[in-house]
Parts: structure tokens; sequence; C-alpha cells
């Protein structure tokens, strides 16, 4: 995906200020987080929003939720404030410029989804806000899953999406932080190749994990977007 502007059904978003832009990963985890819940999440929080695009999907999809993006990047933020302000859901979202490691809160989310920075030994990117967007330096698993822990709520559920040889590293991370690994989808570009991405929910209270499949473009795919794309 490039370009400036994506429209979607019943909102566009901008990115030209954003380091990392509108992609797949994101529309699939806002798409797909607390899908299968129980019970409607009333305050959500997007760690490292980006463009605001994950959010506005949460928004949609959960009209009663007030949810809080927030993002280290003062030009993501101000993006994603914009992104908002001309949203349907305006008086619903909110973007701070806050890191989740400094993150306090009154009142515990029910849910926090996050398209973690997941790069660890590669090379730095010479853009320096890519760096912070694609590297843990800026944002470890542990701390996202401790942290995590610290502010939702005992039922609330933490929903991140990362490349799948990961996996191993997020879970132990999580687990570490009083989670359960509840959900578990793997992200296929074609049905015959090995899975590209992997996206897990993590439970305080759910000791049972649903597992799944996605290809890009299937019927699965299909069903889970065609409430945002044209």
């Amino acid at each position: 995906m490039s370009g400036e502007k994506f429209d979607f059904r019943q909102f566009s978003v901008r990115q030209e200020r954003c380091a990392m832009k509108v992609g797949t990963d994101g529309v699939l985890l806002g798409s797909w987080a607390c899908c299968n819940a129980d019970y409607e999440p009333l305050r959500v929080l997007d760690v490292g929003t980006g463009t605001g695009l994950i959010a506005l999907f949460l928004a949609q999809r959960f009209p009663n939720a007030q949810v809080i993006a927030i993002d280290i990047d003062p030009d993501a933020v101000a993006q994603a404030r914009d992104n908002f302000l001309s949203s349907p859901f305006a008086n619903r979202l909110t973007a701070i410029g806050q890191s989740l490691q400094d993150m306090k809160t009154d009142k515990a989310f029910d849910a926090i989804v996050c398209n973690p920075p997941f790069f660890t030994d590669s090379l730095l990117c010479p853009d320096s806000k890519r760096t912070m967007a694609r590297h843990t330096k800026t944002l470890t698993f542990a701390e996202l899953a401790r942290c995590s822990s610290r502010l939702l709520t005992d039922r609330g559920t933490l929903s991140v999406i990362i490349p799948s040889e990961r996996k191993s590293d997020m879970e132990a991370e999580a687990i570490f932080s009083g989670f359960s690994t509840s959900r578990t989808c793997f992200v296929k570009t074609k049905e015959t190749k090995p899975a590209k991405r992997v996206m897990l929910e993590f439970s305080k209270c759910q000791n049972h994990t649903e597992n799944e499949n996605l290809v890009l473009g299937d019927e699965k795919y299909v069903s889970l977007t065609r409430h945002f794309y044209l």
C-alpha cells in the first residue's frame, strides 16, 4: 500500500507525516482484535498508533468504545489526531504523545492493541523515525507485556501482530507477565507458503487457545475486512 490518503468505508487515513504507512498488518489487527470477545470493550488503548488506522478500525467496530491512541513520534500523533477529527468517531478517539512505559490511567483498559516494533539484531534504518517504529529499542516485547498487564482489567486482552518467527519470544514474555495465549491466527500470503505473520491475543483469565489460519485474499480475509474496504 502506498499513497498519501486511503479511503475506507467510513473514514479516510492520511499518512504523509508518518514513518510507517498504512499496511496489511494494521488492517488485519484492527479487524481481528477482540472479534471473539463475549463483551464489548469500552476502553481501548492503541499502542504506537502511527496514522491512527487501528484505532479507527476499533472505533468503527465498537460504537460505544473510547479509544486512546498513543505514540512517541510527535508527527504521528499530529497525523492521527487529524485523521480522528475528520472521522465520524471523533468524539470517541484521542491521540496522545506518550510512551507505553510511562502510561498511567485511573481506569483500566478492556483491550490493548499493538503492531509493535519487532526488529532486534537487524541494521538500523537511516530514517530515525522508521527505526523508532520498527526496532525494539523503543518498546521491547517484555515492556509491552509487562505494561499491558498493569494497564488492563482482569478480563482484558492484549492483541498483537508480529512476524511468525517471533511468536515464541512474544509468548514467553506474555506468560512471564501473567498472560495466557487465548487466540492465535497465522497469516499466509499463499496457502502453500509458510506464515509470514501471526496475530496473538493474550488474556489473564483464559487458559485455552483458539488456533486459525488466514490467507490474504481468501474467503476468511474478505469476511474479516468486508466492513472496511470500499
